[in-house]
């Protein structure tokens, strides 16, 4: 089983051998590519091989790259996620507006449930408000709850003067766990055969990844409590080694607990069958666990 989220911080050659990643800096390490779930290289002086790319573009490893600040900029997308590519995309293409916005509805519905669950867990007065806006949301979200909602959320988790506009700790924590998120989601959809392009909602030209974007919806609640309990200060490695931990947070779905990273590929299988069958029943979406696991592998 694939669990491991490898980040790679210095200088450094990565190279592959028997099924390994070999890591040469001062000494040699070596991960077992079979544990890996993620790669995070995070220092502009990593070299890697050829070889190593395509070996863990194949097991479907999902290669994040950070630029000079150590923010996540940009991941490794495979050509070919599953041997019916080609069948699934013209399948995509065809998906009605009617069924995209009905899977669109269910999937705001999901992530205003799952921020109001947050609130009341922290005895917040304004979960009822999210409630109220739940309560009313329209075919393919008309009326823009989720938007509303989210004002009402955030102020309630970070102050009433936060905004997710301006430039803070607190979101650069949210972003770099949503890159997490999203890079998970995106692993998913082209391993299914599907492209990250064409989405249900969001539809930004200049977005590569408007599929995953509408789908990591519901789950950045699972980022938003990470943060809300870490009191950063400071944006530094320490705090992103606690949100790239996000996907080994427990998530129940259909009552069975999982690690969030196999949950997610759970629900994201689950989107497509919804789409497939113009059926919102088929959504299997993640609930949140109180456990954490640490097992994540920092280099």
């Amino acid at each position: 089983m694939t669990w491991r989220i490898v980040t790679v911080s210095k200088s450094a050659k990565l190279e592959l051998k028997l099924n390994q990643m070999v890591i040469r800096d001062d000494e040699i390490k070596r991960v077992n590519i079979s544990e890996m779930s993620v790669l995070i290289i995070e220092n502009t002086a990593v070299a890697m091989t050829a070889a190593l790319l395509c070996e863990l573009s194949k097991q479907k490893i999902k290669i994040i790259f950070c630029d000079e600040k150590r923010n996540p900029y940009g991941e490794l997308v495979p050509y070919y996620g599953s041997h019916d590519t080609s069948e699934k995309v013209r399948d995509q293409m065809k998906w009605s507006d009617n069924t995209k916005g009905i899977i669109w509805t269910a999937i705001v519905k999901e992530k205003i449930s799952q921020q109001k669950k947050l609130l009341e867990e922290i005895g917040s007065d304004e979960a009822p408000v999210l409630g109220s806006y739940l309560d009313n949301v329209e075919f393919n979200d008309s009326t823009n709850r989720e938007g509303h909602a989210a004002k009402v959320y955030f102020r309630s988790l970070f102050g009433s003067d936060f905004s997710r506009d301006v430039d803070c700790t607190i979101n650069s924590c949210l972003n770099y766990g949503y890159s997490i998120l999203l890079s998970a989601v995106n692993r998913e959809i082209t391993s299914m055969g599907y492209i990250t392009q064409l989405g249900i909602f969001h539809d930004n030209v200049q977005n590569r990844f408007n599929l995953g974007s509408d789908i990591m919806e519901p789950i950045r609640p699972f980022v938003d409590r990470r943060v809300m309990t870490m009191n950063a200060e400071n944006f530094g490695p320490e705090e992103k080694k606690v949100l790239m931990n996000v996907l080994n947070d427990r998530a129940t779905v259909e009552g069975k607990s999982h690690y969030l990273n196999n949950a997610i590929k759970i629900y994201v299988k689950s989107v497509f069958d919804a789409l497939s069958s113009n059926d919102p029943e088929q959504l299997l979406f993640c609930k949140y666990e109180t456990q954490i696991h640490e097992t994540d592998c920092i280099l």
